[in-house]
C-alpha cells in the first residue's frame, strides 16, 4: 500500500476523517494540514487502515484523542 492510500480505510473511519478535517478548517488551518491532523486523530483512534485480519483487529479503540478535541472545542466562551 502506498503512502497516502486511503483504500483499506473504513468508511466510518473515512467519514471520521473528514468530519475532524472540517472541524479544524472552520477554525482556521490550512486545507493540508487539517487533513493531515484528521487523518492523525484516526489513525489514533483506530490503530491504522487494514484491519481485518491484521494485528490491531479486535482491539478496542481508544477514544482519548476525541474526548480531548471535544474538550478543546467547548472550553472557550
Amino acid at each position: 500500500m502506498p503512502r497516502g492510500d486511503k483504500s483499506k480505510y473504513t468508511d466510518k473511519e473515512k467519514r471520521q476523517a473528514e468530519h475532524i478535517e472540517e472541524g479544524y478548517e472552520e477554525r482556521g488551518v490550512p486545507e493540508e494540514e487539517s487533513e493531515r491532523r484528521g487523518w492523525a486523530t484516526v489513525n489514533k483512534v483506530h490503530g491504522g487502515g487494514e484491519k481485518p485480519g491484521g494485528g490491531g483487529y479486535g482491539k478496542p479503540e481508544n477514544r482519548e484523542p476525541t474526548r480531548k478535541g471535544g474538550r478543546k472545542s467547548h472550553s472557550r466562551s
